[in-house]
């Protein structure tokens, strides 16, 4: 074996040192120390981050093709460690709390060893290496899930998280089994070349299999049931990255497989099974957010909604829908962690997490209040924030193919925004217009809280304006 073949993986090799660095600290350090070990972890992501926009740039195969590096694959990483970077800001007063003290270690290893997993998964150019990868970096965010130990929901969020998980690995497995006895290999391009023209009832099935796997990560529906009760029974810090950097990882592999796998039969097989996914994940999604009352519930069904408008740059098929869906993550990490940063605020200060609490928020923390507006209408898709120019994009890819079926795609989508505005606008109504004669005292967060938000609403304002970003995103992207 030739050992060279790792240096193709330098971002997974430089994760793995960022881990062992924090491994080590955790272990050896002295206790006194022990405090700073949020603030050694973020500095260190931080800087892997930095260094990892201009160098770490790597394009090739190894392990005889079950692993490949291209300029959309690293792109893609880039994009989650920016997202992973903002959360581990976000966690740093609560990583220090009485609860989690003692066990801050395992908290940065398991999201750590996550973050590898969905790597191997962009990589992976073979179903084997792409399984891996997909449980490494689902079965941690079980233990991730179940962190506060002493409340009740946190448990059942990690069991239900747990039982979905293997549930939805045992599909996926069963789905490669049947797209194996198709192609005969597990190489991403041999099956692309077995299938070509074939409308066989066992590849039809297969590739439902695969799908629905797959759909349990991204919560489309109706593989969505485990979203809102993990979302809220988890801690906020995990709920934020379950959020937006799994989330994401999914959809990117998610397009990377149906592009290079089930390309060839596009029209024939699966276009029309992923608008009927698309059409009843944004509406569902939509029309159960309009119903919730706590915060990380009303975002659980938001993400849902939000993963098939994500989905809408997968049915492009095409590197502009590569494109348009990596600039649509991008801002969806600012906005959607934007929205989380302010919950954690106020939940680390006050306990609370109801929508009704925040009547009135305005009055007593007038920043956080502004910062929760900026994420809500960038959400929604309402111009100058950035949301709506990823929105625009996305539907620009979309309809780069003249088709009637993807105009009523798109029109529905069009027609769901004007759903999501008005929830997403409760939530401004009940802190700006809501009387209350008692609401939520003030208080000051934490400084680490106030850099995440500030990098989040700095993200959202930006974006949509830097047409650099979405330029380069076009440029990189390949499949």
């Amino acid at each position: 074996m030739d050992y060279s073949q790792f240096l193709m993986m330098r971002q997974e090799l430089g994760l793995l040192v960022v881990f062992l660095l924090v491994f080590l600290y955790d272990l050896f350090m002295p206790k006194k120390a022990q405090t700073h070990l949020p603030v050694f972890t973020t500095v260190l992501f931080a800087v892997f981050t930095l260094l990892g926009l201009n160098l770490f740039w790597a394009e090739g195969t190894a392990f005889g093709g079950m692993y490949e590096s291209t300029m959309s694959t690293e792109a893609i990483k880039r994009i989650l460690n920016i997202g992973a970077l903002i959360v581990l800001i976000q966690s740093i007063k609560w990583a220090n709390s009485e609860f989690v003290a003692v066990r801050r270690g395992e908290f940065y290893s398991l999201l750590l060893i996550t973050l590898l997993g969905m790597y191997l998964m962009i990589s992976a150019r073979h179903f084997l290496l792409f399984v891996i990868g997909l449980e490494t970096a689902s079965l941690p965010l079980a233990a991730l899930a179940a962190f506060n130990k002493n409340h009740y929901e946190s448990h059942e969020a990690a069991i239900k998280y747990l039982l979905t998980a293997v549930f939805s690995s045992a599909i996926f497995m069963m789905g490669l089994s049947f797209v194996y006895a198709l192609g005969g290999s597990l190489y991403f391009a041999d099956l692309s070349t077995a299938i070509i023209g074939s409308e066989s009832a066992l590849l039809i099935v297969a590739l439902a299999f695969v799908i629905s796997g797959v759909g349990f990560k991204l919560s489309l529906v109706p593989f969505h049931l485990w979203t809102a009760d993990v979302y809220q029974g988890a801690p906020t810090s995990v709920t934020s990255y379950l959020s937006v950097i799994s989330k994401g990882a999914a959809a990117f592999a998610f397009m990377i497989i149906l592009a290079q796998v089930f390309g060839s039969v596009y029209s024939q097989v699966w276009e029309w099974m992923l608008y009927a996914l698309i059409i009843l994940t944004i509406t569902v999604g939509n029309l159960f957010a309009i119903r919730q009352k706590n915060l990380k519930r009303f975002l659980a069904f938001s993400s849902i909604s939000q993963a098939g408008y994500i989905m809408l740059g997968v049915v492009a098929n095409s590197t502009l829908g590569l494109a348009s869906v990596m600039y649509y993550v991008l801002i969806y990490i600012f906005s959607n962690l934007a929205a989380f940063g302010v919950i954690q605020a106020v939940e680390n200060n006050t306990g609370k997490v109801s929508m009704d609490e925040y009547n009135g928020l305005y009055k007593t923390n007038p920043k956080l209040s502004a910062a929760m507006m900026i994420a809500m209408f960038s959400l929604a898709g309402i111009p100058p924030f950035a949301g709506f120019f990823s929105k625009f994009f996305i539907f620009s890819a979309t309809l780069q193919t003249e088709s009637v079926a993807l105009y009523v795609l798109v029109l529905i989508a069009l027609i769901n925004t004007i759903i999501s505005l008005y929830y997403y606008l409760l939530v401004v109504k009940a802190m700006f217009i809501n009387p209350n004669d008692n609401p939520i005292a003030t208080f000051k967060s934490a400084i680490s809280e106030r850099i995440a938000l500030v990098i989040c609403v700095v993200g959202i304002m930006l974006l949509g304006v830097a047409s650099c970003v979405y330029t380069f995103l076009t440029n990189v992207s390949t499949f």
